[in-house]
């Protein structure tokens, strides 16, 4: 019997699957930096006003310290990263290639800094959701553009880095942290980065019509809050090298979401690729039968 409990994961994926989505409706109104920054300081207020009607306890500074730090990682590096490359000519298909490295980084990472141990069923699974990965994108990578520079490369792998790396510093000095508070002093590190670098590198102009709104309301309300909410449950109570390994589902529910609203080519092969993505990830997340009581 499927659980409330037991829908988080699927509802992630597909919450964050929609953030491209939101993304490709905001970068033409709206500088990259400028655009995160409105949008985490929007996720921080919202959020600390939840923090202080619901949560139980508020963090202690070396908790709130903790939950900047991996706002600058996860948020800061991580978004800002993407959406600059984006932003400067990469494609996104082979942004979001780059990307799929995220969870083979972090179970290397989880099995070094946190212990977890590795299977080889699970190092099969993430391979597996890797090449699956590559087979849905591949279409879409295109010809080579002006945009694959060294620099707009090197945002993408730092993007990567820096989601694995926040990531294990949410789950190493955060597990039992209350997950409103701790998300809304996320937003508040991932935020003073963004408007460092909005002030250092942009104009902060903004084109408004409905189109920036809604992209806006959308990735502050659902992704930034309902994602990102969902993603620390799962950061706090499951292995970080099987949460990682659901970031193979989002090309493939974002190339199914772009089909359905954009007319999109979706191929065969793409979805043998996404089959494939979800054998690994299901592979990857399989629970270790518990040894019997007669073993």
């Amino acid at each position: 019997m499927i659980t409330a409990r037991g829908l988080v994961p699927a509802l992630f994926v597909f919450l964050w699957a929609t953030g491209f989505i939101g993304a490709r409706y905001a970068m033409p109104w709206a500088e990259p930096f400028s655009f995160l920054a409105v949008r985490f300081v929007l996720a921080f207020a919202m959020l600390e006003v939840a923090a202080a009607l619901f949560s139980k306890r508020r963090l202690a500074w070396p908790d709130i310290l903790h939950a900047g730090v991996a706002g600058v990682l996860m948020h800061g590096v991580y978004l800002g990263g993407v959406f600059w490359a984006i932003h400067r000519g990469l494609p996104a298909g082979l942004s979001a290639l780059i990307v799929g490295l995220q969870p083979l980084l972090t179970a290397i990472l989880a099995g070094r800094l946190l212990g977890e141990r590795i299977l080889p069923r699970h190092w099969a699974g993430l391979a597996a959701g890797f090449v699956g990965v590559a087979i849905v994108l591949a279409p879409k990578l295109g010809a080579i553009q002006d945009g694959v520079t060294w620099a707009t490369l090197a945002a993408s792998v730092v993007a990567v880095i820096g989601m694995s790396v926040g990531t294990i510093w949410q789950k190493r000095f955060l597990a039992g942290s209350d997950l409103i508070a701790g998300t809304c002093w996320q937003y508040a590190g991932g935020a003073l980065v963004m408007i460092i670098l909005s002030f250092a590198f942009e104009t902060q102009q903004f084109t408004l019509n409905g189109e920036l709104v809604f992209a806006m309301a959308w990735l502050v309300l659902v992704l930034s809050i309902g994602a990102i909410g969902l993603l620390m449950l799962m950061i706090r109570d499951g292995e970080m090298s099987k949460v990682s390994s659901l970031f193979y589902l989002v090309p493939a529910v974002t190339a199914l979401i772009a089909w359905a609203l954009f007319g999109e080519e979706l191929t065969l092969v793409q979805i043998g690729g996404m089959a494939l993505a979800t054998f690994g990830v299901a592979l990857a997340t399989r629970r270790t039968p518990a040894p019997s009581a007669a073993a």
